[in-house]
């Protein structure tokens, strides 16, 4: 299993847009209707911190998020808007569950 983290802050006014796009690619990651990939999204306090937390089966479920061009639109415009963090991408291990 591949986990994934990924934490980054956008402006103030970013927000609404950063979160249009982020439900675009989450519908068409639902199209996909891949069991194999489940991905979640949260916002801190101030509303402007994401954080992006997946779970793939293998590297071909994961590849299937990456090459969605709505995943790359909202990878791109993210990274246009003019953060105020740049993402942290951590790799993660699943130690326990419920």
């Amino acid at each position: 299993m591949i986990i994934i983290n990924v934490s980054y802050t956008v402006k103030k006014e970013f927000v609404d847009e950063n979160l249009e796009n982020i439900k675009a690619f989450i519908s068409d990651l639902k199209a996909i209707n891949n069991p194999d990939i489940r991905y979640h999204v949260y916002t801190t306090e101030d509303g402007k911190k994401f954080v992006h937390l997946s779970h793939y089966k293998d590297e071909k479920a994961q590849k299937q998020l990456l090459d969605l061009p709505s995943f790359k639109f909202f990878q791109d415009q993210r990274d246009r808007s003019g953060l105020e963090t740049y993402p942290v991408v951590e790799k993660m291990e699943l130690q326990v569950a419920l």
